[in-house]
């Protein structure tokens, strides 16, 4: 009776009044399109307003442009001028296009094997359903990220076309490798849902073995095809650049490649996290409306949060590493070229980095190998296992490997760099960030592993103070976790400080900087391993529900099949269970990347500031007095970033709270309990239908505040904008921590109260699982999207100061000072889109 009332309350009276419905829904759709309008008409009056100038007097452009030292007029040096071990640069790196291949060739032969093992056919057709609707959503945001590439490209042209005169076939060129960053980060990301897709049925029919160890071994074999594929296709790209473009043209190709790239990743991971948030809140609740079980084959939104799964954790981290490792480098580049005079010593450097990234490809490869050899010989044959074990173990060989590596090539090529210690200062630099990426996990498993004691505390709270305490425990364990992870980035980064002190300001200026940006590359060093630990994830959890959709225990005859075909006695119970606590790991491990992906951006962003500092004061020559908190802009830019910061935080999960409500709305019209087995195929499309329509809406209007907000506070005042970047850095790097644990303490909570209590069904459960709905969107959708879009701004906001100085210098300040008002109310209008047009309606608007 109960659920009857409900199902009938669900209905309501949505569509009482379509025509006032349909009147408001044009309006809103007027309001957009007068918006977008009126931004495109601001971005025409600059380039309008400029282009006279800049063709009246092109040696005062030339002149500007020479001043800037932006990435507009990087030239990187001849890779061929300088010897190492006999070899000369360029040869040397072009030996690493080689090894990128082979690292490729690994993760294609790794997909392969993926493929090949065997799975029943009740599950691969789930696992294959689940792809299907993966690929409706990628194709889909693959034409919405052609459109948004429509606004960056405008200002790529306008910037690098107009202001900085270059030539058609130049800007072209630059143009071009912007999609080609896009189609990078798009390119890996379907590679990802592919393979995730592959592993999820072949990791369910493998628990049927009641063996724990193939459990473990399939996703995360996934997982480094995934990562070697990711880090060698990247690679493989940046070194074209820097071999085959010409020097005066691969700075402008780097920063266009990362910014499409950035952009690529930023869009992915938002509508992902939006999508995967969606599913997985409007599939759980029902576990609480209607006494179902997990993943419970009736429910139209299982296969919603599948597709899920991979869009927000295969799509959105795969696309998110690649963006990731690039930015980074490009970085790094920016700097050396900028801030290091001596072009012998740029060489050294550049050839430096990138062959330690080719040597951390193979050490990732062997450090896999070898712990694939440890683990088998530990757990082959194992009914029960720690599933964190292997993965934490791989995680620390990889670090020591990738240390060890470190001082031994830095020792061979640049042995007598600066006074004959740099090789061992630099490694020890880099050495802070690798040591991060295995450090930083072992902190965050404190707060959110299925052993953690702050896990079992939200258990114990919630047992008597129900889900009011279980989210208090779980917002306490995200705030303890970003006080501490704080702290170990601090020491880490002030260990480099130190370092940096010793020797590194005799050939650059701003050495501090560059141990930065080392620190971040030494993040980065474990790059393969790091996506793989974080792909785990998605496999395990989806491998629970392709075992619950095949609804393969109800299949006439299987036991006989099953033992007559492959061999194997069934244990349904003990297959489930086992499926159950490799979930809880797989949850543990994507809560461990997030930190290490945010502290990369945070790090990263550092570098790629400096640019614009070097830029805004003509090579640290003037203004330096700006850069502080006397001067007034300076300081209301930093108040500005964090403000944006909780606007970001909030719009996120103002589209996850909405597309949510429409979700469980139509899954409790529509859900069948009697006389089924399964959802119907079109109540399950409907329901991807809603995630994916709620996800492009909140990334559309996400996207274009960011894009508006950028150029506007650029145009604001050149330090109020540097204030603005050093702040969404700070605030994004605590809020997402803090989410991020949050949200993972209140899942394995959860996991605990199912796998080791047995107590699903009962008040408890369901008192974990209205924490976990909460922290879905802490952990997967605002968190993790702050990593993308601080990169994205800092690279944009490179193009953008630049274009505002250029128009202030030839139009004056008053010019300026409008645009940036009109760029600013459409941010604005976007803002407001983001929340109150979000809202959720009964009127069914």
């Amino acid at each position: 009776m109960g659920m009857a009332v409900l199902k009938q309350n669900a209905r309501g009276d949505m569509n009482a009044n379509p025509d006032l419905s349909f009147r408001k829904s044009r309006i809103r759709r007027w309001l957009v399109a007068a918006s977008l309008v009126a931004g495109l008409a601001v971005l025409a009056t600059v380039m309008l307003s400029a282009a006279p100038a800049a063709a009246a007097q092109p040696e005062a452009q030339a002149a500007a442009a020479a001043r800037a030292g932006g990435e507009a007029s990087l030239i990187l040096p001849d890779l061929g001028s300088v010897a190492f071990l006999g070899v000369n640069g360029r040869t040397l790196l072009t030996v690493g296009l080689f090894v990128c291949l082979l690292g490729l060739l690994f993760g294609l032969l790794t997909y392969r094997q993926v493929r090949g093992l065997p799975v029943h056919s009740s599950m691969a057709e789930i696992s294959e359903l689940i792809y299907e609707t993966c690929k409706t959503y990628l194709l889909q945001q693959g034409k919405f990220l052609l459109i948004l590439e429509a606004f960056i490209g405008a200002i790529i042209v306008f910037y690098f076309g107009v202001l900085q005169r270059f030539e058609a076939v130049r800007v072209l060129i630059i143009l071009g490798f912007s999609l080609v960053g896009i189609g990078g980060s798009y390119g890996v990301a379907w590679f990802g849902i592919r393979i995730n897709t592959l592993a999820n049925s072949r990791t369910a029919f493998a628990s049927l073995k009641g063996k724990a160890f193939p459990l473990n071994e399939i996703p995360l074999r996934a997982g480094m095809s995934i990562g070697m594929l990711l880090i060698s296709v990247e690679l493989f790209m940046m070194l074209c650049i820097l071999l085959f473009i010409p020097g005066d043209y691969a700075g402008p190709c780097f920063i266009g490649f990362a910014i499409g790239e950035s952009l690529g990743a930023a869009a992915l991971r938002i509508a992902g996290g939006i999508f995967t948030k969606i599913a997985d809140i409007g599939s759980d609740l029902m576990k609480i409306v209607f006494k179902i079980k997990e993943d419970d084959a009736r429910n139209p939104g299982v296969i919603a949060d599948c597709t899920g799964d991979n869009a927000g954790d295969s799509v959105g981290p795969t696309a998110d590493g690649f963006e990731t490792y690039g930015v980074t480098g490009v970085a790094l580049i920016s700097f050396i070229v900028i801030a290091v005079p001596d072009q012998a010593v740029q060489v050294q450097l550049l050839v430096w980095i990138f062959v330690m990234r080719i040597m951390m490809i193979v050490a990732s490869a062997l450090s896999y190998l070898i712990n694939h050899q440890i683990a088998r010989f530990r757990y082959g044959g194992a009914a029960k296992m720690n599933f964190e074990g292997p993965l934490t173990q791989l995680v620390w060989l990889t670090s020591f490997i990738s240390v060890a590596i470190t001082y031994a090539v830095s020792y061979v090529l640049i042995p007598t760099l600066g006074d004959g210690t740099l090789w061992w200062k630099l490694s020890t630099v880099i050495t802070c960030g690798t040591l991060a990426g295995a450090i930083i996990p072992e902190l965050v498993k404190v707060f959110t592993s299925t052993t953690s004691g702050h896990v079992k505390e939200v258990v114990t709270s919630t047992r008597e103070g129900g889900a009011s305490l279980n989210i208090l425990s779980g917002l306490i364990a995200g705030n303890f976790s970003a006080f501490w992870l704080g702290l170990s980035i601090v020491t880490l980064m002030g260990t480099a400080y130190l370092v940096s002190t010793a020797g590194l300001g005799a050939l650059m200026v701003a050495a501090p900087v560059f141990a930065f940006g080392l620190v971040a590359f030494g993040f980065l060093g474990m790059g393969p391993v790091t996506i793989a630990v974080d792909s785990y994830g998605p496999v395990t959890d989806n491998a629970q529900s392709v075992f619950e959709l095949s609804v393969i225990e109800q299949i006439p005859g299987i036991k006989e099949t099953l033992r007559r075909d492959y061999a194997i006695d069934v244990d349904f119970a003990k297959a489930k269970d086992l499926l159950e606590e490799n979930d809880g790991a797989g949850n543990t491990f994507k809560a461990t990347a997030k930190p290490v992906l945010i502290g990369t951006a945070v790090v990263g962003a550092t570098t790629m500031i400096f640019s614009i500092i070097v830029l805004l004061t003509h090579g640290l020559t003037r203004n330096l007095d700006k850069l502080s908190l006397l001067h007034a802009p300076f300081l209301l830019g930093l108040i500005t970033g964090g403000a944006v910061i909780y606007w970001f935080t909030g719009a996120s999960m103002q589209a996850v709270t909405t597309g949510a409500y429409r979700a469980v709305e139509f899954i409790k019209r529509n859900i069948r309990l009697e006389g089924v087995t399964r959802a119907s195929v079109a109540d399950s499309k409907k329901v991807v239908e809603i995630c994916t329509q709620y996800a492009q809406k909140g990334m559309f209007n996400i996207f274009l505040t960011v894009f508006f907000a950028t150029l506007a506070f650029a145009f604001v005042e050149p330090y109020f904008f540097i204030g603005y970047l050093i702040s969404i850095a700070l605030f994004g790097l605590y809020q997402a921590i803090f989410m991020a644990n949050a949200g993972g303490a209140w899942d394995n909570a959860k996991k605990i109260v199912e796998t080791e209590l047995k107590e699903k069904g009962t008040q408890l459960h369901a008192d974990t699982v209205v924490g976990d709905t909460v922290g879905d969107p802490f952990k997967d959708t605002s968190s993790v999207a702050m990593n993308p879009v601080i990169k994205f701004t800092t690279l944009f906001g490179l193009l953008a100061v630049e274009l505002a100085v250029s128009l202030a210098a030839e139009r004056g300040p008053v010019l300026t000072a409008v645009l940036a008002g009109a760029f600013l109310l459409v941010a604005l209008t976007f803002v407001w889109r983001s929340f109150y047009g979000m809202r959720i309606r009964t009127d069914g608007a």
